[in-house]
């Protein structure tokens, strides 16, 4: 069943919510607002985590990228903080198990709207009413109305202050509306609303002094340079400050670009044909200390360990003996170390080797629809699979220049932000089991297609567009190459037919691209579903790739990319006039949402699978 997890204030223990532990990487991770009904809290670095109930996950391909990206003194991933539910004890030791969060942002207005009064929460104004059998209903009072009437909530002011650092801020309230001048300790601040809209514009801050009320649409837009104090360098998670030269901007709260998760995601692979060798593999780097003992001592320390829950099924002979040919493997040279940071090379060769039947990954053959061999050579039904994401850092304002999930995640990371104070020793990681369809391309019809003479003319087109995005950003993002752009494209069109069918939405349907020429060549895609349940999903994706499903699914998937609603534009579209990153492709026909798509819908085409409204050749699946 799914899991959820608190998040409390470390200073009291006091519980103020619950989030799914995906949320802690894909929405509210570390350094993220999150927006209960009555409180704005930011969850808080991994410094202040408890660890005591975070249970590691052993994933080492996973490990080591991350150990690539934060350093090798990270030691392991780990689960958030999590104990199960007591229905029946609402004070118990589980309700003071969770992630830590800190109320952000630090001002409040109360919503009287004869009162309007704007200040800190720690001003003495407000007070905090705690609720132990609906924490999600804590809240802070104004105590402005007189006794025995309900006092009014205090709400999170509405804007805060960021830069593109990373950094984030109270707003400046009392900078702002003083005009940088200088001021009293004694001056009280009111946040106004004058019209009814909601707009900046009739938003107004005002002071008890005599100065003049300032509209909040001045703090907004390019006119925020004049206005706004240079950025602190706060990071208000981690509690401290740094030198920053970067101009602070206006943000609103809970907006969309206020936080970027910068992730890094794999599939647990078998290490072994036999499943006890593989799950020994797994938790190998628990389970070395047991392979130094004597078989009669490792007999009896070997159901204490963290990892004999997984291992149990097996019995405690067999995990015995095949810890024993591990670590003769190991020490006779025989297990060499894989190269955890290629992410796509051992994933392919699992997709594309010997059938698999393992607890977290399960492999079968599908016969390849009779009309389209001439160019797919296989296909792979996926009926379980785990994918374990880890959060390594974060960016705000401008989201990070996505790579393939398969070549190790952002390729510029100059604003990330960190996770902890120092160097981390563990990162926060989230699974999510499911199924998918495995697509493997023809490899020589692809090579074929490469060097037609319009799909080279195509490729520079597209190549340019890419060399001037990277101008206007100042970044040297790699090209992925038109084998890439075609098995996106290809990718795009399937998750749009697979959603009407397969019962889940296409939000919901993922996408793993797997193109690379030279001596190891790929060129497939892997169309999967996960959820966080423990029991994964419900089939519903895998029934889609029956041959006798399959072809006519992939039929009408080129069909409708042949024509856009919004074409001729669509078809028609120059991505070297404005520096874009995508040809014939647009919300009405291949773009995806966030959670699909691992290039944020960059790097997509139609006029590369069929001929389209433009009329020109060099589809892949042009006749």
């Amino acid at each position: 069943m799914t899991s959820t997890t608190s998040v409390s204030r470390p200073a009291d223990d006091l519980r103020v919510g619950e989030l799914r532990p995906s949320q802690l990487l894909h929405t509210y991770g570390v350094g993220a607002v999150a927006d209960l009904p009555n409180l704005s809290v930011m969850i808080l670095g991994l410094d202040e985590w408890a660890l005591e109930q975070a249970a590691i996950v052993p994933e080492e391909r996973l490990l080591a990228a991350v150990r690539s990206k934060l350093g090798n003194q990270v030691q392991n991933l780990r689960m958030p903080p999590y104990t199960p539910e007591d229905p029946n004890d609402f004070s118990g030791a589980w309700s003071r198990i969770g992630v830590p969060v800190a109320v952000f942002p630090g001002w409040l207005r109360c919503t009287d709207n004869r009162c309007n009064r704007l200040a800190p929460a720690d001003s003495g104004l407000f007070h905090l009413l705690p609720n132990s059998f609906a924490p999600d209903q804590t809240r802070y009072v104004h105590s402005c109305r007189e006794s025995g009437r309900r006092r009014p909530t205090a709400v999170p002011a509405r804007f805060v202050s960021a830069c593109p650092a990373g950094h984030l801020d109270d707003f400046p309230w009392m900078y702002f509306v003083h005009r940088g001048a200088p001021h009293g300790p004694d001056h009280t601040l009111k946040l106004v609303e004058r019209g009814t809209t909601g707009e900046a514009a009739n938003i107004f801050v005002e002071c008890s002094c005599e100065v003049k009320a300032r509209s909040m649409a001045e703090a907004i837009g390019t006119r925020s340079e004049l206005v706004l104090p240079a950025c602190r360098g706060r990071h208000p998670h981690l509690g401290t400050f740094e030198p920053c030269t970067e101009q602070t901007r206006t943000m609103a709260l809970g907006a969309t670009n206020g936080w970027f998760a910068m992730q890094l995601r794999v599939f647990s692979l078998p290490h072994a044909e036999n499943p006890v060798d593989s799950a020994v593999a797994e938790h190998w780097a628990g389970l070395q200390v047991v392979a130094s003992l004597p078989r009669e001592t490792a007999r009896l320390v070997l159901p204490t360990q963290v990892m004999w829950p997984q291992l149990e099924r097996f019995g405690a002979d067999e995990v015995l003996n095949a810890i024993a040919r591990h670590r003769d493997g190991i020490q006779s040279g025989a297990v060499e170390d894989v190269d955890a940071l290629d992410i796509a090379g051992p994933e392919w060769l699992a997709f594309t080797g010997r059938p698999q039947n393992h607890p977290n990954f399960s492999v079968s053959n599908e016969p390849v629809p009779p009309t389209h061999r001439n160019w797919l050579s296989q296909v792979r039904l996926v009926k379980r699979l785990r994918e374990v994401s880890a959060l390594y850092g974060f960016s705000r304002i401008d989201a990070p220049e996505w790579g393939s999930a398969t070549s190790g995640g952002p390729v510029q990371e100059e604003n990330r932000a960190p996770l902890t104070g120092s160097a981390p020793s563990w990162v926060p990681c989230a699974e999510t089991r499911g199924e998918g369809i495995f697509l493997r391309f023809d490899e020589q019809r692809v090579a074929t297609w490469e060097q037609n003479p319009d799909v080279i003319r195509r490729a520079g087109i597209l190549r340019a567009a890419h060399r001037k995005w990277c101008a206007q950003r100042r970044t040297a993002a790699e090209w992925p190459g038109i084998r890439y752009l075609l098995l996106h494209t290809f990718a795009h069109v399937l998750i749009r037919e697979f959603a009407l069918e397969c019962g889940y939405g296409a939000s919901g349907i993922g996408e793993r691209i797997y193109a690379r020429s030279g001596n190891d060549p790929m060129a497939g895609i892997l169309l999967y579903t996960a959820a966080p349940d423990s029991e994964g999903t419900l089939g519903g994706l895998v029934t889609l790739g029956g041959q006798h499903r399959l072809g006519a699914l992939i039929d009408q998937a080129l069909e409708a990319a042949r024509l856009c609603g919004s074409d001729p534009l669509c078809a028609d579209h120059n991505p070297v006039a404005h520096g874009r990153l995508h040809g014939a492709a647009c919300h009405a026909c291949l773009f995806a949402a966030e959670t699909s798509c691992e290039r944020g819908n960059h790097f997509l085409d139609r006029e590369l699978l069929v001929e389209t409204f433009s009329g020109r050749p060099g589809g892949f699946f042009t006749p």
